[in-house]
């Protein structure tokens, strides 16, 4: 391959919708379900084309929206994710009764209202079925597409409504009826149709369109050779050139295993090549495709939701969090490094590589609608609005190549894949709102809350500790928007109550409810990629763990050092914390790793960890020992790297 050559990778923009494969009449489908795809295409599209309306010009009221939009989103799941995997056909009673009851929804969703918004105290018994046969509904969409602990959390919450006066303690409340469960959860927009799939029906949808559509331009070409053509010559090239590329189609997507599976398959075996092993490559793309969700400027669906929570406009919370995830990659990067340096591994020949200056003026312009995405935000324009400008200004700039030019079917397609793409995180939503509900209903946060500053003694690192420990067990196996809802609505207070900042404190769980994905026992993006490098699952889980354990100090450290969320007295104090931050990761990571400038002996290793703690308060005289302790190791290793040199040299000499 010459330096001018693309990195070849299967591409979303190579792949061919279900659109396109029912008007290619050499697909080979039988004519009733050609018309049955023909049929849901038209269904997304509509649904899509809607939503893009509903930007510019206003759409349907509040209730009516998300009640229609979550009945659609139910028949497309119903259509697309069969009861069973691999399943051929359609279960009359599995999944042709829910398609049918789900259809029923759409219709009853649209014609009920505003009626029914007016029968909260005198609902009437279809009031009730629709509600009840909606819940079950979403549960089961939930299993499909989520799994089923997820299912059997959404299904104990409705159940809790009813079961709790036979709970103990905190947990114990009087119980409620069955019209104010159908109350909150249906007919308000305390429920299903809270904030979640409020933010699913409008933004959400709105960017993964977008995203869909850049990805099928080729924009997923010029990540990878971008990443490639930066990083491959340095030593351990291919792995660093995952973290960048991994980390710019992560903040696209906002889905860590979806990222993993689109470019894993690539950059796993060039770790592989370069002398990688599996566990350690699969360990890699983890990290970096779960990463993508904290990089702004999108940050996936969590992070809409987190701005409506918090009040906060969502440019200025990805603003905030710009640092710490810089600082992740960074981290992530640095312990790459380390481990070619130890293991001698080398970066990729010139020749096998992209060359920058190419790739740039192929399709680097694909980037443009990003940056007028956060222009138009930092403008005061809402991300719905930015979300439906960048999908216009990406279709006219897609003109300016060849390579980069879509035919009508094309964007048909790729529109009907984003939509399609939406519907396990719709589900989750849904699902999240269910809980949501429930929390409300019964007052669960407020106690739970009171639960952990009790235990806690209302002391913050206990707290910390005890809200980690809640938001990764709780992430576990769970989409990253499911968790922070559940999280927020239930352990957010208990910080906010002892004086952690709102943002830090919805961060601080954010941010492990999305490292349960790379968190062993259940690792989920940790074991995708596990399958694509041929590694052990557990292993390569406890190696993204190594990897990404920045994931797991960086939330303690914006939390005692604000200045990593730019809040600070003067631009000086928050330099001067990012720095002292960025010296402290660097520390951790040589801990980690034994190896910094050479092999680290259990001293020194012990003095790195040292050094890390004292950095992570901001404090004066922590700061200065953490720094001179880490300055100080490193002189010592680079003296003890150069006279090993010396008697190397001389022992060479003396063997001649």
């Amino acid at each position: 391959m010459t330096s001018h050559e693309e990195i070849d990778i299967d591409t979303p923009e190579k792949e061919r919708s279900d659109l396109e494969k029912a008007l290619d009449k050499e697909t080979d489908w039988t004519s009733l379900f050609r018309m049955w795809r023909l049929f849901l295409s038209v269904i997304s599209i509509g649904l899509a084309v809607y939503i893009i309306y509903s930007a510019a010009f206003g759409g349907m009221p509040a209730w009516q929206h998300r009640a229609v939009f979550t009945s659609i989103a139910l028949l497309l799941c119903f259509s697309y994710v069969p009861f069973k995997k691999n399943r051929k056909g359609m279960h009359p009673l599995f999944d042709i009764v829910p398609l049918i009851l789900s259809g029923f929804l759409v219709v009853f969703t649209f014609l009920a209202y505003p009626d029914i918004t007016f029968r909260s105290n005198s609902m009437y018994w279809y009031d009730i079925t629709a509600g009840f046969v909606m819940m079950g509904l979403i549960v089961e969409g939930v299993r499909r597409t989520i799994g089923t602990a997820m299912a059997a959390i959404t299904l104990f919450f409705i159940a809790y409504v009813f079961i709790g006066p036979w709970f103990p303690g905190l947990a114990g409340h009087p119980g409620f009826g069955t019209e104010r469960l159908i109350n909150t959860m249906f007919i308000s927009t305390n429920g299903i149709f809270s904030d979640p799939i409020y933010i699913a029906s409008t933004v959400l949808i709105m960017f993964l369109l977008f995203a869909s559509i850049l990805l099928r331009t080729g924009a997923g070409q010029f990540f990878i050779d971008f990443a490639f053509s930066l990083t491959g010559r340095i030593r351990g090239g291919p792995a660093l050139a995952s973290v960048l590329s991994s980390g710019m189609m992560g903040t696209i997507t906002g889905n860590g295993v979806a990222n993993a599976t689109m470019t894993g398959p690539f950059t796993i075996p060039l770790m592989r090549k370069v002398g990688y092993s599996r566990n350690f490559a699969g360990g890699v793309e983890a990290v970096a495709s779960q990463g993508g969700q904290i990089m702004p400027p999108i940050m996936g669906a969590a992070a809409f939701i987190m701005a409506e929570y918090t009040g906060i406009p969502f440019i200025q919370i990805a603003g905030y969090a710009l640092v710490p995830a810089v600082l992740y990659f960074f981290m992530a990067s640095v312990m790459i490094y380390l481990q070619a340096r130890k293991q001698g591994l080398e970066g990729m020949s010139k020749d096998q590589l992209p060359n920058f200056w190419n790739v740039v003026l192929k399709r680097g312009y694909l980037i443009l609608p990003l940056v007028l995405i956060i222009a138009m935000m930092v403008q005061g324009y809402s991300p719905m609005r930015a979300g439906m400008w960048a999908i216009i200004s990406l279709l006219l700039i897609s003109l300016i190549r060849k390579e980069t030019r879509l035919s009508f079917l094309k964007i048909l397609g790729a529109i009907e894949t984003g939509i399609k793409n939406s519907i396990a995180t719709v589900m989750a939503c849904a699902g999240a709102g269910i809980i949501t509900g429930s929390v409300i209903m019964t007052g669960l946060g407020t106690r739970f809350s009171r639960m952990a500053v009790d235990l806690s003694g209302g002391e913050l690192l206990p707290m910390l500790l005890l809200i980690m420990t809640a938001s990764i067990i709780l992430g576990m196996g769970m989409p990253t928007v499911s968790a922070y809802v559940i999280l927020a609505t239930v352990a957010v207070g208990s910080l906010t109550q002892i004086g952690v900042p709102v943002l830090a404190a919805h961060l601080f769980v954010f941010y492990f409810g999305i490292f349960s994905g790379i968190t062993p026992p259940v690792a989920i993006t940790s074991y995708i990629t596990a399958g694509i490098a041929g590694g052990q699952p557990m292993q390569t889980s406890f190696q993204s763990l190594r990897i990404g354990i920045a994931a797991f100090l960086l939330p303690y450290m914006f939390i005692y050092n604000p200045t990593l969320l730019l809040e600070g007295d003067s631009l000086l104090t928050i330099i001067l914390g990012i720095t002292t931050a960025t010296i402290g990761l660097l520390a951790f990571a040589c801990f980690i790793q034994g190896h910094a400038v050479t092999h680290a002996s259990l001293w020194q290793r012990l003095l790195f960890l040292t050094s890390a703690v004292m950095l992570v308060v901001l404090d004066p005289i922590t700061d200065a020992i953490g720094v001179v302790l880490f300055v100080g190791l490193l002189v010592i290793q680079w003296q003890n790297r150069k006279a090993k040199t010396v008697i190397h040299s001389e022992e060479k000499r003396a063997s001649y």
